[in-house]
């Protein structure tokens, strides 16, 4: 059993009284298996070799590098969690989109 006293006062009274502290923490772990399954869907694409394969590893990086600009203007823009969260969930599922559409059936 967790010894309760070797938490803080912050994290009883988040555990307690339900807090999140304004993280979204449902949408962040839906985020996190919405991106496992591009992830599947690329290296499905990439373990093909080809030309396509090769556009789709140059078209990652730089998605990567502009969504993480993206990320950090807007939350330098004041920008909450949540809607940062939201933002990479619509980039994960146009992605999720995009390479399901070249998914042979």
């Amino acid at each position: 059993m967790p010894d309760h006293h070797s938490f803080s006062a912050l994290d009883r009274h988040a555990v307690l009284g339900g807090s999140d502290n304004g993280f979204p923490w449902y949408a962040g772990a839906m985020l996190a298996v919405e991106a496992g399954e591009v992830v599947r869907l690329r290296c499905e694409k990439l373990s093909h070799g080809d030309a396509a394969a090769g556009q789709e590893a140059i078209l990652m990086v730089s998605e990567k590098i502009a969504a993480a600009f993206e990320a950090t203007f807007s939350l330098l823009g004041g920008a909450t969690p949540a809607a940062i969260v939201q933002r990479y969930r619509e980039h994960v599922a146009a992605n999720a989109r995009r390479l399901s559409a070249n998914e042979a059936p």
